[in-house]
């Protein structure tokens, strides 16, 4: 019998392999062509194990292109908008979804509209912005419009996870003596984890690759993101690809770490309301 359930399995377990192993190619082709100079990337051996591990690409990317600060930048830029827009979008979304107030339903339909408003069409406004109130050549330029763009999806994530929450939950703190903010902090934060984690993924991982915000309305070259720092590995006549290779490598590691710790709840983002119910 259980021979039988194995022969049944034997196709999808050899195609979830199969998945796996083009899900999983990139990353290790990424990894070589950072160990490779730019006859072996282009001409030699694109394709094939390095024959030489040219540690020296990271070195360079760390010496010569300065590429530990745009780390350091990306990382405050990121962790700071995330940190933002998680605590705005959470005291927003229990408000439109577990507080009757007149105009709940309208403020959640106005929040989310901003999914549907084009990148490009706000950024000439920004720069405006920015620059009447001095914060172009600092982190808030980008933190202020990157918690903005990210306040709607993380709203539409939250107001779902709180709509599937029992009244009785609420009630019972309330019977309890527990407040509002005492409820809210204590006893509902604590059941949308799984929402939380999902949220931190999709804005850290939009953040951290974010470019044309970027470009356009950072103007202190030493605040430079991440991205934007690859720029400098481009020359006019030559570029150092092994190096730029090493720098992308780098920059996988905090995004990879992130999933694998958040990663379980997010699994469960689609059952914690049905959990909370049985």
């Amino acid at each position: 019998m259980k021979k039988l359930r194995w022969i049944k399995r034997l196709p999808l377990s050899a195609f979830l392999w199969f998945y796996f192993v083009i899900s999983l190619y990139p990353l290790i082709y990424l990894l070589f062509y950072s160990l490779k100079n730019n006859d072996e990337i282009f001409y030699q051996n694109p394709f094939g194990f390095p024959t030489t591990f040219r540690i020296e690409n990271y070195i360079n990317a760390i010496k010569s292109f300065d590429i530990l600060r745009y780390f350091r930048n990306s990382i405050v830029v990121a962790c700071a908008s995330v940190f933002f827009v998680i605590i705005i979008a959470l005291f927003f979304a229990y408000s439109v979804s577990r507080i009757n107030w007149k105009l709940a339903k309208l403020a959640n339909t106005y929040i989310t509209t901003g999914l549907f408003i084009p990148l490009l069409v706000i950024m000439i406004p920004l720069a405006i912005l920015e620059r009447h109130l001095n914060i172009s050549g600092t982190y808030l330029a980008l933190i202020f419009p990157y918690v903005a763009t990210g306040l709607a999806f993380s709203s539409l994530v939250f107001y779902a996870s709180f709509r599937t929450l029992p009244k009785e939950i609420e009630e019972s703190a309330f019977i309890d003596g527990a407040g509002i903010l005492r409820t809210f902090i204590q006893i509902i934060v604590p059941l949308v984890k799984p929402a939380i984690a999902t949220a931190v993924i999709f804005n850290f991982l939009t953040y951290w690759n974010e470019y044309p915000m970027a470009i356009m309305l950072l103007s202190n070259q030493k605040l430079r993101t991440l991205p934007t720092g690859l720029m400098n590995f481009v020359g006019q006549f030559k570029t150092d690809w092994g190096a730029m290779g090493a720098v992308m490598v780098m920059a996988s590691i905090p995004t990879i770490v992130i999933y694998l710790i958040l990663g379980e709840n997010v699994e469960n983002a689609m059952t914690v309301g049905s959990a909370v119910k049985g």
